[in-house]
């Protein structure tokens, strides 16, 4: 049997394999989902001739043009499936396998996902909003420098819809930013928000939260999470002060989650919930908890 080890063109096939996970992911918002994708890529291409892969002049090109149209497909389906979404659907979050309160260099989960500002929950959040189209033609060419003229190939569409269909999905990218805090800054705000609410220390979360914070839980009808949105700071710390009450045993680590400081809820060593947060003007925007068994597979499975 072939392997990568004596077949160079093999070698340069499966060395695809990261950038193909890095661009499902942020086209998909989901690692599960990702790996699929890159699975039925490769399914694609060793189902060809040897021949008919000899013809293809970058193979690279292919898979990447290959797994945009899976996505595209998917993302498709994906909108009419999460209509009946219990609750909110939230991406799944990716680890980090360092603490980010030890100062270590940030490592990539699994080595499958670069973390980069284009993953972080924020981001992903607002891909959410945009058109299949939008969505793909964006990230593949403001994320990943994919010239708009393979873009279309992806797509569908000309060139010039492309540029267009990125510059529309850009200024929903650029509505939503705030004054993020540097690194630093915003890993004390995260451990501010953890210890005031380990103290049920209602007045200072309060403090931390702009009055018109967000917090969106995704349990997906599997376990006990938010089904709206909870406004306001008042009512956002109340809320996690209810949830300390409930678990007092549950312990709190300081992870990074995609790509910026956030939390982990632990109870008897099982990983029970993943916070992302969005912090800008000093004070917490949003607060994002996502406590759906499947999206936390890679945190359950590789012992964080």
């Amino acid at each position: 049997m072939t392997t990568p080890d004596d077949d160079p063109g093999v070698a340069a096939v499966m060395s695809e394999r990261r950038q193909l996970t890095n661009v499902a992911y942020r086209l998909l918002g989901s690692l599960a989902d990702a790996e699929d994708v890159v699975q039925e890529t490769y399914a694609r291409w060793y189902a060809m001739t040897p021949a008919q892969q000899d013809e293809i002049e970058s193979p690279g090109a292919w898979l990447t043009r290959v797994a945009g149209r899976i996505c595209l497909d998917l993302l498709g389906s994906a909108r009419r499936r999460r209509e009946s979404y219990v609750g909110e659907w939230i991406p799944e979050p990716v680890p980090d396998r360092t603490e980010w309160s030890s100062g270590a260099t940030a490592t990539d989960p699994a080595d499958r996902v670069t973390l980069d500002e284009s993953v972080n929950m924020a981001f992903l959040v607002v891909l959410e909003s945009m058109t299949p189209a939008e969505r793909v033609a964006f990230v593949l060419h403001d994320v990943f420098r994919y010239p708009f003229a393979e873009v279309a190939g992806i797509v569908g569409r000309t060139p010039a819809a492309c540029r267009q269909l990125a510059s529309s999905a850009r200024r929903r990218i650029d509505a939503s930013r705030g004054l993020a805090k540097p690194v630093a800054g915003y890993a004390d705000i995260v451990r501010g928000f953890k210890r005031a609410w380990e103290a049920k220390d209602i007045d200072a979360l309060i403090g931390l939260l702009d009055p018109n914070a967000t917090a969106v839980g995704d349990g997906g009808g599997v376990v006990t999470a938010l089904i709206h949105p909870v406004e306001g700071a008042d009512g956002i710390a109340r809320h996690f002060i209810t949830i300390a009450g409930l678990a007092p045993a549950m312990v709190m680590l300081e992870r990074t989650v995609n790509g910026r400081p956030g939390l982990v809820a632990q109870l008897d060593g099982a990983t029970m919930a993943v916070f992302a947060f969005d912090i800008a003007n000093d004070r917490i925007q949003h607060v994002w908890a996502v406590r759906n068994p499947e999206k936390l597979r890679p945190w359950t499975e590789g012992g964080y």
